[in-house]
């Protein structure tokens, strides 16, 4: 039986995609690294430094430690004020009622998310009092597809994670739900993966139903 569910934040609850690819691309431009949104797929679900780490693959330098810790920080300036647009009416459709559907049956819902921004996120579109416990990067050493997120969000919620289900947009994020014993609801580019316990399109498509 399914007592929780925990919702990825980019790309599940709010899509904050193209954030991530013009502060990307603004790095990428200025070091004379090719960037595309093809590339930027490649960052679905990874942290930070890690998607850094792909970028750099088809730099013609090489970065020391410290230059790559400068370049990530200059990025997530550029993102962090791009975030400053964000709204209520950025919150992505058939997310709320999914949430409130959940609430009244008296499942607890949870944040599992590798992005270090969430708390300003969930700030800025009105959230950040609606889920009974949040799990970001800054509470993890290992980003998806290790599990660790999604265990730590189960253990906040005193759940099991046999009865907890994942909603993810990436594959790294299913991959991780899966080491930790979770159910899984793709959506999105998810969508399309084999063994997938609820597959849609988006939020609009899950019902509770469906899910517990």
């Amino acid at each position: 039986m399914i007592k929780a569910v925990i919702f990825d934040l980019d790309g599940v609850i709010v899509s904050t995609d193209e954030y991530h690819y013009q502060a990307w691309k603004q790095i990428s431009d200025a070091e004379g690294i090719p960037f595309d949104r093809e590339a930027n797929e490649r960052l679905r679900g990874v942290s930070r430094m890690e998607s850094l780490e792909l970028i750099l693959e088809k730099a013609s330098k090489r970065y020391t430690e410290e230059q790559k810790l400068a370049l990530a920080e200059r990025k997530n300036v550029i993102y962090r004020e791009l975030l400053n647009r964000l709204s209520k009416t950025d919150i992505l459709p058939g997310v709320m009622k999914l949430i409130t559907a959940l609430q009244e049956r008296h499942v607890l819902t949870a944040i599992g998310s590798s992005s270090k921004n969430t708390p300003v996120i969930l700030n800025k579109i009105g959230l950040e009092n609606v889920f009974d416990a949040v799990v970001d990067g800054n509470d993890i050493k290992n980003s998806k597809p290790d599990p660790e997120v999604f265990l730590l969000a189960a253990e906040r919620l005193r759940i099991s994670p046999e009865d907890c289900i994942v909603v993810e947009d990436a594959e790294a994020g299913i991959a991780a739900a899966r080491a930790a014993g979770m159910k899984t609801v793709g959506v999105g580019a998810a969508a399309g993966l084999s063994g997938l316990t609820v597959a849609a399109l988006s939020l609009e498509g899950v019902s509770v139903q469906k899910i517990i």
